[in-house]
């Protein structure tokens, strides 16, 4: 019976902090899919776990996965605890009656942008206001 070779190559998906990691990918571009992590701190966890920056993730041992998982846990704070580190600073803004808790409650742009135009992202959709036309 003939088999198909892509299926004699089984595929594991990498999972670190709850994330799935893209296999296909090198391994510091991948772990930039977990949030809290970018370029520069995913340079960091491959130089001190000791992996190269050009091996790909489905080139990885079960072990240097094990390295990356227990290094990351060890010194980053990421994915649920970091949105829930993040939302609780913003509420404590908010309850505090700081300028940046009161733009936050009123959905407008906290970082000193103008309102005047723009700031549709954070505004929403433009509202009508009747009688405007001349």
């Amino acid at each position: 019976m003939l088999r198909n070779r892509n299926f004699e190559k089984e595929e594991r998906v990498a999972r670190i902090a709850g994330v799935n990691i893209p296999t296909g990918k090198r391994v510091p571009i991948a772990l930039t899919y977990i949030h809290g992590i970018g370029p520069k701190f995913a340079d960091e966890i491959v130089t001190a776990v000791g992996i190269e920056p050009t091996r790909r993730v489905n080139e990885l041992s079960d072990a240097e996965v094990l390295k990356i998982r227990e290094y990351i846990d060890a010194n980053y704070t990421v994915e649920g605890d970091l949105r829930r580190e993040t939302q609780m600073n913003i509420k404590r803004m908010m309850d505090l009656g700081s300028y940046r808790g009161l733009r936050h409650r009123r959905g407008l742009p906290v970082r000193g942008q103008r309102t005047h135009t723009n700031a549709r992202t954070r505004k929403g959709p433009a509202k009508p206001i009747a009688g405007k036309k001349k």
